[in-house]
Formats: C-alpha cells, structure tokens, sequence
C-alpha cells in the first residue's frame, strides 16, 4: 500500500512537470504570435486547476501580469480588472505559503502599476506604493530580474518633477537582462525575455538612442525570427523614423 502510494506521488509530480512546460510552451508560441485568445485559454484553464503548488501558482501569476498589459494596451479594462483580481488572490495564496517575498513584492509592483494605468488620477496614491514594493523586491533579492524590471518601469514612467529618470530605468531594465542572462532557462523560449529586450529596444527609441534600439531589435530577431510584434510593427515603424531623421 506505502508503495502504491509513493507510485501515485510521483506520477502526480511527473504530470505536473509536464503540464508547466507544456503551458510555458503554449504561452511563448502565443507570446510571439500574438494569439491572445490562446493565452486566455491557458491562464483560465490554470486557474481552474485544484491542485496548485507554489511554483504553479507564481508561473500562473506571471501570465496573468502578461495578460493583464495586453488587456490594458487594447481597452479590455473590465477584462483586466478581473485578471488584476484573481493575480492579487494567488499571490496571497503564496504569501501563505511562505513563497519568495521578493517575486511577490515584484508582482506587487506591477500590479499596483497596471491600476494607475486604469486609473491615472489614482497616480500620486498608487505610484510610491508601487515603487517601494519594487524597492523591497530588489532588497530582498538582488538576483530577481522581475524586481528590477518593475523598479525600471516605475522610474520610466513617474513624472521626472517626482523624481523619475528615463535614463536610470533602462539601467534597471539592463541589469534584469543580465540577470537572465546568466542563466539559459531563463532566456530559452521564454516570453519574459523577448519583452524585456522589446522594452529596452522601445526605451532606447525614448531617450534618443537610435543606434542601441537599433542593436536591441536585431538582437530580438536574431533571437526569435518569428517574433511578429517585433518583425511587422514595431522594427519596420523604428526604421521608417530612423531613416527619415537620417
């Protein structure tokens, strides 16, 4: 019985194991597609799943960050508050569990992020709770890209009259890079990473940076030729202004 039993565990985690790369792959092929529809499809079916360990549940809170921003950049508001709530509901879940403070102060941050952009007039309440909980992901983890990633959108986006620097968020967005970067897993089929190389490369086009969003966008693709965002709108639209202003 104590044998079947230990049987039964292992075949649990192995199906599980499974499922996670199965839905990274799902959500990276959506990712560089652009198939919002199936990315729906896989965070719903995630977060109807009884069974969540901590990893699953901070892998499901990722997409849920990345569905959200679509959701906002298209409209889908009411889609995005709902998203906002059931992303806020798993990471207490962690939170009770013990999980990583730090990637949870960073989901914090960015989710604090997305309701200023639902509400901007929230802006001067929401934006230093944000930052600080980029702040204390980064105290708590030096090593977390997701804590500087949020840190550096905090920075980029704050009114320089309250202390924001463009200049000092790609900083930020090019030490998560290099944190990623240290580690293969984190950069191999991985829709995290091409949007923080998009994010530099879009950034580097802010500041003036021509030639290094430039680099950044051909890094992209090298990276990920199928990459359609990057391929058909984003580069083509860089290289029409650039060759104009040249």
């Amino acid at each position: 019985m104590e044998r079947q039993k230990y049987i039964f565990i292992s075949l649990s985690v192995l199906l599980t194991m499974n499922s996670w790369a199965s839905n990274k792959e799902k959500i990276y092929e959506a990712y560089i597609s652009g198939n919002m529809k199936e990315w729906k499809t896989v965070i719903d079916q995630m977060q109807r799943q009884s069974e969540k360990p901590p990893e699953f549940l901070i892998e499901l809170v990722n997409y849920q960050y990345g569905y959200i921003g679509w959701c906002i950049g298209e409209d889908k508001n009411g889609e995005a508050k709902q998203t906002i709530k059931l992303a806020e509901e798993n990471l207490e879940k962690l939170k009770n569990r013990n999980y990583s403070i730090s990637e949870i102060n960073a989901y914090k941050s960015a989710l604090y992020g997305f309701k200023i952009g639902l509400s901007p007039i929230k802006a001067t309440i929401l934006g230093p709770k944000s930052l600080n909980h980029s702040k204390l992901a980064i105290e708590q983890d030096k090593t977390n890209p997701m804590g500087c990633i949020q840190y550096g959108n905090s920075q980029f986006y704050m009114p320089p009259v309250f202390g924001g620097s463009k200049k000092e968020a790609v900083e930020y967005f090019l030490k998560a890079l290099r944190l990623m970067e240290t580690e293969k897993a984190k950069t191999e089929d991985n829709w995290n990473y091409l949007s923080l190389l998009t994010q530099i490369a879009q950034s580097y086009e802010d500041i003036d940076e021509t030639e290094k969003a430039d680099s950044i966008y051909n890094k992209i693709l090298e990276t990920e030729p199928r990459f359609e965002y990057v391929k058909k709108e984003l580069y083509p639209d860089f290289l029409k202004k650039k060759n104009k202003n040249e």
